[in-house]
């Protein structure tokens, strides 16, 4: 195709957007809220498994060891932990340091610890679980160790998580598929209302001779230029939105830390991807549509 008849048919796509104001305008809005939703949603899911990445690490591992163990074997353990690539922040509690800790978190009634005649408190150490669901298998082998008397894991808080993150990431899939299909239909049906007001005019064009090609090349460009401008705008929206929810949790850091909403995604550093995507998206998403709603206009 000669370089003319491509500018001519861009130039027709976008005068097209204008011309049609009311039905472009109905395909903008729909095309940004499905990518509002579908960007939103995106954006939650990846914040969600950060959450529950923070939630999972607080899971701790505690592993008594027996009252006359030696320093030889301490050692040994602590070369097996630290070997073992289910285990991470490996850290070594003494019986002076776990009794200095607990009795810091008696408060007041530390004093009542002058009277013992020795120290209650094993040789521990503490650690995570890299990966929750393997969680009971790690500690059958900690047992195992020579020189270990007993170890304590939160498997209900473990197992509790677990479940939790794998419902979740069922539900966003589902959710995210749907939301995918539902905006292809919504959209789809959208553009081909547009087209339908146009039909005369594809009719005139197809019994001119002008190709099919041709003929899609302008509603091709048009339902482009809306998707672009639509994904444009989603961004936007986006931003103000996920900006307004970012600083919410931001602001008593205390208290959502608690509940491992930290470390979550700033939007300043992945605004720019987000926009590539929203507006190729946008632009997939109209160009396709207009496309396949002009075929049926096509036969005559």
């Amino acid at each position: 195709m000669r370089t003319s008849n491509v500018t001519y048919l861009v130039k027709k796509g976008v005068s097209s957007v204008w011309k049609n104001f009311v039905m472009s305008f109905a395909s903008f809005s729909i095309l940004m809220v499905s990518l509002l939703l579908v960007g939103c949603t995106v954006l939650l899911m990846l914040n969600v498994n950060i959450i529950m990445g923070n939630i999972e690490d607080t899971n701790e591992i505690a592993i008594y060891l027996e009252e006359d163990v030696q320093q030889s074997q301490i050692d040994h353990i602590r070369n097996v932990l630290e070997s073992n690539s289910d285990l991470m922040d490996i850290q070594y509690v003494s019986k002076e340091e776990g009794l200095k800790n607990f009795s810091e978190n008696m408060g007041d009634q530390a004093e009542l610890l002058e009277y013992l005649d020795r120290n209650p408190i094993p040789e521990t150490f503490l650690a995570r679980a890299a990966d929750l669901t393997k969680i009971r298998h790690v500690v059958n082998l900690i047992s195992e160790i020579d020189g270990v008397e007993k170890v304590q894991a939160p498997y209900d808080f473990a197992g509790i998580l677990v479940n939790i993150r794998n419902t979740f990431s069922v539900i966003a899939i589902a959710v995210l598929a749907a939301l995918i299909v539902v905006s292809i239909v919504i959209v789809s049906n959208s553009i081909r209302t547009s087209v339908f007001a146009r039909r005369n005019e594809i009719n005139i064009m197809k019994y001119v001779g002008a190709t099919n090609g041709f003929i899609k090349a302008p509603f091709f460009v048009e339902g482009m230029f809306i998707g672009i401008l639509a994904g444009a705008a989603s961004w936007g929206l986006t931003w103000v939105i996920y900006d307004a929810v970012y600083s919410m949790f931001g602001n008593d850091i205390t208290l959502w830390q608690m509940f491992g909403f930290f470390d979550l995604i700033p939007f300043d550093s992945i605004k720019w991807t987000v926009l590539g995507i929203s507006c190729a998206a946008g632009a997939l998403l109209g160009a396709a549509g207009t496309v396949i709603s002009t075929g049926k206009h096509l036969k005559v």
